[in-house]
């Protein structure tokens, strides 16, 4: 379906723009198309991509899960590059705790380096089992655990920065669960723009059958609080010889270039980190 849907979309420009195009008109029309930015807004388009009303309801209550009310935390702690082993003892000896402790609301998802992207870099995501209320009463626990802010002091010292971003998940994406390793992880960063996450939605609703085959999809959130309209998909392989392969056996499956051919146009920045789990991960 989806070369039928280009092919009318070329045919309706010829018959808008004239008889007889040459063949470099031809071109730099659909490449016009293509990168222009009203492409997103396109009436012909739209007759061919179901879109969800925005208006009709908050984006995060129209993409996020229904059955669960699971809130994720992303942290991104950049360490000084002499501490980075030290950080990780550190951060390896506390923080089981708080997993494994049933009266804290929190539990552990995963824990990386940043192997390739931004260097001496740590990176751990949280889930909340309860939404925001749980964080809450997480964090008044926190205030009071001596161990856990001699750790925040003791672990001051090694960060040059640090930062965090609160996440939903999609409802299409798998929720994340341990997995047995070695593998290696992708956090695909996306920064879309205001307004075109309902349409990102849309899309990937229906383009990630094309990326389950390898269980190479572990989990997709969208921002709440921090950055907004920030989407982050997270991927695991064995090797990056795996994620070559695996990706490019994508493209090859009839509707996975569509998806990219409307999604593009969305993004105003995107980002790669190719990630390594610590010995604490339960992504593994």
């Amino acid at each position: 379906m989806a070369p039928r849907l280009c092919s009318i979309s070329v045919a309706a420009r010829l018959l808008l723009e004239g008889p007889g195009p040459r063949a470099g008109d031809v071109a730099a029309a659909a490449a016009a198309r293509f990168y222009s930015k009203d492409n997103e807004g396109s009436w012909f388009r739209s007759l061919f991509v179901h879109k969800v009303d925005p208006r009709k309801d908050a984006h995060s209550t129209l993409l996020s899960k229904k059955e669960t009310s699971n809130l994720y935390k992303i942290q991104f702690h950049n360490v000084k590059p002499e501490y980075l082993d030290a950080y990780n003892s550190l951060t390896e000896a506390v923080l089981p705790k708080l997993h494994l402790d049933e009266d804290y609301p929190c539990s552990l998802v995963g824990n990386w380096n940043t192997w390739y992207g931004e260097q001496d870099q740590a990176v751990h995501l949280w889930r909340f089992s309860g939404g925001y209320p749980a964080l809450m009463d997480c964090m008044n626990k926190l205030k009071n655990n001596k161990e856990y802010l001699e750790f925040r002091r003791e672990r001051s010292q090694m960060l040059l920065s640090r930062r965090n971003q609160l996440l939903l998940e999609f409802s299409f994406w798998n929720e994340p669960q341990p997995r047995v390793g070695p593998n290696i992880y992708e956090l695909r960063t996306y920064k879309l723009k205001p307004g075109t996450m309902i349409e990102w939605g849309n899309n990937w609703a229906r383009a990630i059958k094309y990326r389950q085959e390898n269980q190479e999809a572990v989990g997709g959130f969208f921002s709440q609080i921090g950055e907004l309209y920030v989407v982050h998909h997270l991927w695991a392989y064995k090797d990056l010889q795996s994620r070559e392969e695996t990706r490019n056996a994508a493209w090859r499956k009839r509707g996975w270039d569509e998806n990219v051919y409307y999604t593009v146009p969305l993004v105003r920045h995107m980002e790669s980190r190719i990630m390594i789990p610590l010995k604490i991960s339960p992504l593994q």
